[in-house]
């Protein structure tokens, strides 16, 4: 029973996503549709909320980094950075784009080109062209790492420097402990975390499966088949695994540093190879249009027209990312030990998506000039497949073969790679929030998931796994908002502790302090020594 009680969070999680993916491959076309329909409920009468909400995380981010707490280190206040600023923005990008940008840069844009958001403006014409940009940036710019930061650095921040387990149900412990029954909810919130980050993961390794396939099938002619999935499949579990056996300083850290190297060399090739002048200035007017629109997109929805883009889109978008957080969160904390919250933010926050930007810019900018410049068969391909799209752009520049296979290659090591963080994170909120969880439970769930991605593969069952983790995203956002109130609490404590070691120290106003907060200080430290001399000077009508 002991024994039970240790390993509870990592027994009914296997449980419950092994019953959910037993329903999706059992009923693929019922279960996705239920989700999907449910999922579609929720977006239309929560849409607003995770607007708000997500807009809301960037505005405290910001604060928050510009504030009087920016200077605070997650970690002990001395220490240092566990990794370079490279390997750190690589891991970053490893777990929290991943794939995704790949399989979306180019085919995103051109779907804009020819479906305007909002329907705005006219589709194939240069206006929906440069709306199109606009709004893939806004898609994969700061708002989608907002939650992603924002959980994260509370997770850090109570791992490193108040040295709790690496868990929400740790980050919530403070609220938990004084009410007896939300105690037992505890373990619960951690199992919520597990199911829907292996949910996602699983999606989304699975889809970049199929276009692994789909690439393969349009530069070699390879079958798009269920054989060729589970070679690929198989092909990649056998990678993660290596990778996942070599630890997270060898394994992901080497892996993630080749994808950003990889992505590089592809975003300068496609840049001067192809229409440079023109991309540039995509980019230029693009990043314009995008911070001149910037709260207009973060808060638009549409009350007077029953236009659905939004909950096609921009809303889906940022449930998806809602659903992720725990996992993408929990790993950014892992490698962010010993960075101020300034630099955090700055780093996570602005970084990441000024490189999604760029990759979108270039790729979607190249694809939609090249369409414009005379009808090259892109639209056409992104509408028929959006897997093969970015691999037919290839086709219409120098060395082609080589481009895709370097595609094909930075697709498959973004995707061993979110596996293993995956694996990696997934076994840590198992183990109790352990920084270095055990090699067996890393195995056993690099297998649940590999078990998981073939079983929909062949049951047609993906879409509504995904539209199932994505309902997690709803409870999940209440629970951010409980944590940033644990969080704002615990930094002004943390804050006032040091201030007032540095006032015991020098007997004078701390460095940082403002001449309130000293006076305070002073006054308590002086009730501290001699209570009455305080009460008479600050009540003398009491001191009668």
């Amino acid at each position: 029973m002991a024994s039970f009680g240790r390993q509870r969070v990592f027994i009914i999680s296997a449980l419950i996503i092994v019953a959910l993916v037993a329903v999706g491959a059992a009923f693929p076309t019922q279960f996705g549709t239920a989700a999907s329909s449910a999922l579609g409920i929720i977006g239309r009468y929560f849409g607003w909320f995770y607007l708000f909400s997500v807009f809301g995380f960037v505005l405290f981010l910001f604060a928050l980094a510009f504030s009087k707490y920016g200077k605070i280190r997650l970690g002990p206040q001395d220490s240092t950075p566990t990794y370079s600023f490279f390997s750190w923005i690589s891991m970053l990008l490893a777990a929290g784009f991943g794939v995704g940008l790949v399989f979306y840069g180019m085919a995103e844009p051109m779907t804009h080109y020819l479906n305007p958001p909002y329907g705005d403006v006219a589709p194939e014409t240069a206006a929906s062209a440069r709306y199109a940009i606009q709004y893939s940036f806004f898609n994969w710019g700061i708002h989608q790492w907002a939650a992603f930061s924002i959980v994260g650095l509370i997770i850090a921040y109570f791992q490193f420097r108040k040295g709790q387990a690496g868990l929400v149900s740790s980050v919530l412990s403070s609220v938990t402990a004084k009410r007896p029954k939300a105690r037992k909810l505890a373990p619960a919130l951690d199992i919520f975390a597990v199911v829907a980050t292996v949910m996602g993961v699983a999606t989304s390794v699975g889809l970049a499966v199929l276009q692994i396939n789909g690439g393969l099938h349009a530069v070699f002619g390879v079958e798009e088949s269920a054989l060729w999935k589970f070679i690929i499949m198989g092909a990649m579990f056998v990678c993660y695994m290596l990778s996942t056996w070599s630890g997270l300083d060898k394994g992901i850290k080497r892996l993630s540093n080749i994808n950003l190297t990889l992505c590089f060399v592809l975003m300068f090739y496609v840049l001067f190879t192809g229409p440079t002048l023109a991309i540039l200035e995509t980019i230029t007017t693009g990043i314009g249009d995008y911070l001149q629109n910037f709260i207009v997109m973060s808060l638009r929805t549409t009350p007077y027209s029953d236009n659905t883009w939004a909950n096609d889109w921009t809303i889906f978008y940022w449930a998806w990312v809602i659903a992720w957080s725990p996992f993408v969160g929990t790993f950014v904390a892992r490698v962010s030990r010993g960075r101020t919250i300034k630099e955090y933010v700055f780093g996570v926050l602005v970084v990441p998506p000024l490189l999604a930007c760029l990759w979108i810019g270039i790729f979607g900018g190249a694809a939609i000039h090249l369409e414009m410049s005379g009808d090259v068969g892109l639209a056409a391909a992104t509408n028929e497949n959006i897997t093969v799209a970015l691999f037919q752009m290839f086709d219409l520049m120098p060395f082609s073969e080589v481009l895709s296979v370097v595609a094909l290659c930075l697709i498959f090591i973004f995707l061993v790679t979110s596996a293993d963080s995956a694996t990696y994170i997934v076994a840590q909120m198992t183990d109790g929030g352990s920084i270095n969880p055990p090699l067996y439970k890393r195995v056993a769930w690099g297998v649940l998931i590999a078990a998981i991605c073939l079983t929909l593969i062949i049951a047609g069952g993906l879409k509504g796994l995904q539209s199932a983790a994505v309902l997690s995203a709803l409870p999940f956002t209440f629970i951010i908002y409980v944590m940033i109130v644990v969080l704002i609490k615990e930094l002004r404590a943390d804050r006032r502790a040091m201030l007032t070691a540095l006032y015991r120290r020098h007997g004078e106003t701390p460095v940082g302090a403002d001449a309130f907060e000293a006076e305070q200080m002073a006054d308590e430290d002086r009730y501290r020594r001699a209570p009455d001399v305080v009460n008479r000077r600050i009540n003398p009508r009491t001191a009668r």
